[in-house]
């Protein structure tokens, strides 16, 4: 029997503030396990050994040893680039790679802070090019403010970008495929142009993605779903005393993420304490865990 897993975060300096990848199966910059039997393996020589166990039998069969998801927490001092992420077709075609749909939780927002999501109603790829060609592309965004708790769903396709001031924690599929359409850092830190991928993103932008404020409030002790996606699914959990959660109907993987609060989770191969911030893997040979305190967690699988 296998047991809950956690990792080494993967520390990144951007020019717009930093980046921890604390679950991550992607090539170059694999999580690393921090205890138990397997301390010191990656997660992708973990999933090699342990396949269906681990990750569930299907999963293995579509994905490989390859991690299927990415969690990280993004700290944003200012504003990131605009840009778009391709879909899985597009991504197989060009990059042999997946595509890159996302979810964002609101961790912490400074008053004012915002997100730009999505085109305004009438935007068409004539009104963005004639935008583009004047550097106005921001002022064709959706710009929504935030507020801790706040949850929005980035399917591929959806032109985005985060405002300063802004902590959040991101689930995605195994991807870093970024299309950058506009920047407001024009260098990079040892002076280089920042590229642009304008042609490139032309064709992953749907322009009428619709902005996708999936926030909810669960009953304490139960779960609300925040998306239910071919790329994932995602609920919040809020927990006061002790909550049981069933995993034995998925054939899936389940990472935990708290974002409040204390926890002690309880699973047949081990316990662990959550804190905020802290992530947890469980396999999917584990068909239940049972929560102890009170805190707030996101709850994803495939």
């Amino acid at each position: 029997m296998l047991y809950p897993l956690q990792f080494k975060p993967r520390e990144k300096k951007r020019l717009w503030g930093s980046e921890s990848w604390v679950v991550s199966g992607l090539t170059g910059d694999v999580s690393l396990i921090t205890g138990g039997f397997m301390k010191g393996s990656t997660l992708n020589e973990a999933v090699e050994v342990y396949m269906g166990e681990l990750v569930g039998d299907d999963i293995y069969l579509k994905f490989g040893e390859e991690f299927p998801l990415l969690v990280k927490y993004i700290t944003a001092h200012e504003k990131l680039s605009v840009q778009v992420h391709p879909g899985n077709s597009l991504a197989a075609s060009r990059h042999n790679a997946w595509g890159k749909t996302e979810l964002w939780y609101i961790l912490s927002a400074e008053a004012g802070a915002e997100l730009m999501i999505g085109f305004k109603s009438g935007v068409t790829r004539d009104i963005y090019l004639e935008a583009l060609a004047r550097g106005e592309v921001e002022t064709l965004l959706n710009h929504i403010p935030v507020k801790a708790g706040d949850v929005f769903f980035i399917p591929a396709g959806t032109v985005h970008a985060i405002g300063g001031g802004i902590t959040l924690a991101e689930i995605q599929q195994t991807s870093d495929i970024n299309y950058r359409i506009f920047d407001w850092n024009r260098y990079d830190d040892k002076g280089r142009p920042r590229e642009l991928h304008t042609q490139l993103a032309l064709d992953a932008i749907d322009f009428a993605a619709p902005v996708r404020n999936v926030t909810q409030n669960p009953p304490t002790g139960e779960a609300a779903l925040l998306i239910e996606a071919d790329e994932f699914t995602t609920n919040l959990v809020d927990v006061a005393g002790q909550t049981d959660r069933e995993l034995s109907s998925r054939d899936s993987f389940t990472i935990y993420i708290c974002t409040a609060g204390e926890l002690v989770a309880r699973t047949a191969g081990g316990t662990l304490t959550l804190r905020a911030d802290n992530v947890c893997l469980i396999p999917a040979d584990q068909n239940q865990i049972t929560f102890e305190g009170n805190g707030r967690l996101l709850e994803t699988y495939i």
